[in-house]
């Protein structure tokens, strides 16, 4: 596999043990596989940056894919009000995200390598409306979808560490790249509201808990 991590440094070797512990899936090595995505990743407002490309194996190592059909958008979010900073601002909000944990989090830390959704700044908004009940489990899905970031992948294990193979970096332009960053955001917020604002009965986390959903819910899945 060949992955790309934007940053404002070149980095020919990341280390093991570092990052923030707060971040999507905690503490490791942030990753795409699409090139175009991590140029805008690697650029600040008014700073230049640079796209560093790796090869990885693998071959041999414990992949968390939670974008296959095995796994629902409730196990990522789950995951997600885990590790990242998360104020509830609502009675429902907090009985919500003790649902999730209770219910749909897996447990992450035997796994070398996690593939799944980036919660960037957008992102994160759709998914406290859903634990507010203020959209619909359909509509989260659909948002997850708007801003095209695809998936991130996600190196924690010292193995999956080890396999990363430096190969060469890019340069990038933060006048083209971070206005791309603005732009996609926009859009997706945009599209957001509208989706929002149409009507639809769905399935809400108040559905969920009330009717006691688990993991292997065919409604889930739909």
């Amino acid at each position: 596999m060949i992955i790309y991590h934007g940053s404002d440094k070149v980095v020919t070797k990341p280390l093991f043990g570092y990052g923030k512990r707060t971040n999507d899936y905690g503490s490791g090595f942030y990753i795409t596989e699409n090139l175009e995505i991590a140029k805008e990743w690697g650029c600040q407002e008014n700073e230049n940056g640079f796209v560093n490309m790796y090869e990885i194996d693998l071959d041999g190592m414990k992949v968390l894919n939670l974008n296959s059909s095995k796994y629902n958008i409730l196990n990522w979010l789950a995951i997600l009000v885990k590790n990242r900073t998360f104020s509830s601002t609502s009675l429902m909000m907090k009985e919500a995200k003790q649902y999730l944990l209770d219910n749909f989090l897996i447990d992450t830390s035997n796994y070398d390598v996690i593939i799944g959704y980036r919660a960037d700044d957008s992102y994160f908004s759709f998914a406290r409306d859903f634990l507010s009940n203020t959209i619909s489990l359909e509509k989260l899905k659909k948002a997850m979808k708007l801003g095209k970031l695809g998936t991130q992948v996600f190196i924690q294990s010292k193995k999956a560490f080890d396999k990363l193979t430096f190969i060469k970096y890019y340069n990038v332009d933060w006048k083209e790249y971070y206005n791309k960053k603005v732009k996609r955001d926009i859009n997706a917020r945009k599209k957001y509201l509208e989706c929002k604002q149409s009507i639809t009965n769905g399935i809400y986390i108040l559905n969920i808990m009330q009717e006691e959903m688990k993991q292997n819910d065919p409604r889930l899945f739909m």
